[in-house]
């Protein structure tokens, strides 16, 4: 059974992107993070939903609501290169680390691509990863038009 950490591990905090979960310890490659939790839902009942920015599908048939802001899970934004890892397995949603976090780092993984094209794709993505290519072309312009 997994050992779940404490709120000792991370908090919630400003980030590029609005809130976001930050490290306050080191968390080692493959460990737990923490759990997606929220209501259960069918699949018909989200179409219903008008704010779909927290339901993550678990399988075909349900998905969980994780607006509640009791989901701490809610806080980890979207990054194109993340450093940790939804997995969904026996109808939980569980964040674990893709490599080592050091302290201070924000906690992210890849929403996916539907997510991505609906809510992201249309305003730019802002995840550091993105950030920085957008700041080394707009640089290397620059030196271009000199």
């Amino acid at each position: 059974m997994e050992a779940k950490p404490s709120e000792e591990f991370y908090r919630v905090g400003r980030s590029n992107t609005g809130l976001g979960l930050f490290a306050t310890d080191v968390i080692e490659r493959g460990s737990f993070i923490l759990e997606y939790m929220g209501l259960r839902i069918s699949s018909e009942e989200v179409h219903c939903r008008r704010s779909a920015r927290y339901l993550f599908e678990i399988n075909s048939r349900w998905t969980i609501d994780g607006s509640p802001r009791w989901n701490t899970a809610r806080y980890i934004n979207h990054s194109c290169r993340p450093n940790a890892e939804a997995v969904v397995s026996r109808g939980r949603i569980r964040i674990k680390a893709l490599k080592r976090i050091k302290p201070g780092d924000e906690i992210t993984y890849n929403y996916g691509k539907s997510y991505f094209n609906t809510f992201i794709r249309p305003l730019g993505c802002k995840c550091q990863a993105c950030t920085a290519t957008r700041s080394r072309r707009t640089k290397t312009r620059r030196l271009r038009a000199e």
